[in-house]
């Protein structure tokens, strides 16, 4: 990366790393994330017109300090080093969402075919005429199972995948939209598998993440587990006047998390019961829409990759599908957020329910606090990685902070 050393000491945070001259408002968000809304453990990276510019981490590799029952949490801490990974819940999403927009640009997807083209059994219970871009779009009515998957059937592909294909759609796919929290797993890893014959793990793996050196994996390989720190809850705090993202939850959106009947309830919860997200069984799980790991570093230069060559390695997308990537599919009230949300083919887009870095902006954030996004106009690619999860879907306050202090950056540079 093109800058310089820039640890920093305040407090008891001691943040490591390097930012380039110009960029340390991101570097100054960062350290108020620990003093003032409760961090634990994180890293930023930012790439700017596929140039690092930004990577920084500091904290402890888990989210509890490490602390053995009846010690003090923190004592005897093991650091966040350069090389931590998370799990990214959903910002996985955004990385998977570009294995199709692949598939379609080598010609092997069509965009506009049946889903059942591929999958024949797809077409099950009404869901004959769903196409695979209302599937990539949150439009296919299927957020919810009839019979939530144990761990065990859902980190297993053929059961998981076949669960959905029989389940009936609750809406006329292509009439609504609504956030397929975790059934997107299966939906995805049915198309990719049926389309490539391999898991989407291991296609992630040959084609993006190997060619471009990313430490970043949809299955996490016991080889690399060490590396990985343990989330944990942290302390809902906001400054004052700090500029946090003020989206209070509507009545309506409380109460549908409290109703084990609402879509809302029952689209996060279809795997029963909820998971341990510290499990290595989870970790190891190729689910493409909540259990991905990834180093902000990783999830940066990925999203870099989506815009032009990064440090001689092709480019991802071809002109034509960064367009796809940023061209809007869904937009309004989401029927199991029930907020207004838009999305592309597979990734979320730019707006106040999900703020990323402008209106050509795409991505994903994680529930709780992870973040990585692209903007072509900008020539911004970033990533924010956290062990400490805090119960935001989709617009975590550090993670604005952070998008907040590369806008300003980018505002006074171009």
């Amino acid at each position: 990366m093109g800058g310089r050393s820039d640890d920093r000491r305040s407090g008891d945070v001691d943040v490591q790393g390097t930012v380039a001259a110009g960029w340390e408002p991101v570097r100054d968000a960062f350290l108020r994330n620990f003093e003032q809304r409760g961090e634990r453990g994180a890293a930023v990276a930012v790439h700017h017109d596929g140039v690092g510019v930004v990577d920084l981490w500091a904290g402890t590799k888990d989210a509890d300090g490490g602390a053995e029952a009846g010690t003090e949490a923190g004592a005897g801490a093991e650091p966040w080093t350069g090389s931590t990974a998370q799990v990214v819940r959903s910002a996985t999403k955004g990385v998977a969402a570009a294995v199709p927009l692949l598939l379609h640009q080598r010609g092997l997807l069509d965009l506009d075919a049946p889903v059942a083209t591929y999958w024949p059994e797809f077409k099950a219970a009404g869901k004959d005429g769903v196409t695979v871009r209302q599937l990539l779009a949150h439009r296919a009515g299927v957020p919810v199972l009839d019979r939530p998957l144990t761990l065990a059937e859902a980190v297993d592909l053929e059961t998981a995948t076949r669960a959905i294909a029989a389940q009936a759609p609750v809406w006329e796919p292509g009439t609504a939209h609504g956030y397929h929290a975790h059934t997107f797993s299966w939906l995805l890893s049915g198309l990719v598998h049926r389309v490539t014959g391999r898991t989407i793990g291991r296609w992630v793996a040959e084609e993006i993440t190997g060619p471009l050196g990313l430490d970043l994996w949809i299955g996490l390989p016991e080889a690399e587990a060490h590396r990985v720190g343990r989330l944990g809850p942290v302390e809902e705090i906001d400054p004052p006047g700090g500029g946090a993202l003020r989206l209070r939850p509507r009545r309506s959106v409380t109460e549908a998390y409290r109703d084990p009947d609402s879509l809302t309830r029952r689209a996060f919860e279809v795997i029963h019961p909820r998971p341990d997200e510290n499990d290595p069984v989870y970790r190891a799980a190729e689910l493409p829409g909540s259990a991905g790991v990834a180093t902000a570093r990783a999830l940066a230069r990925f999203y870099a990759a989506t815009l032009g060559p990064v440090d001689g390695a092709e480019r991802l997308f071809a002109p034509a599908t960064l367009t796809l990537a940023r061209t809007e599919e869904s937009a309004g009230g989401d029927r199991v957020l029930l907020v207004g949300t838009r999305f592309g083919l597979g990734h979320m887009l730019h707006g106040p329910a999900s703020p990323l870095l402008g209106p050509s902006s795409f991505g994903h954030p994680g529930r709780g606090g992870s973040l990585g996004f692209a903007d072509p106009e900008s020539g911004i690619a970033f990533g924010y990685v956290t062990n400490g999860m805090r119960k935001t879907v989709t617009a975590d306050p550090r993670a604005q902070a952070l998008v907040r202090a590369v806008r300003s950056v980018v505002d006074l540079t171009l």
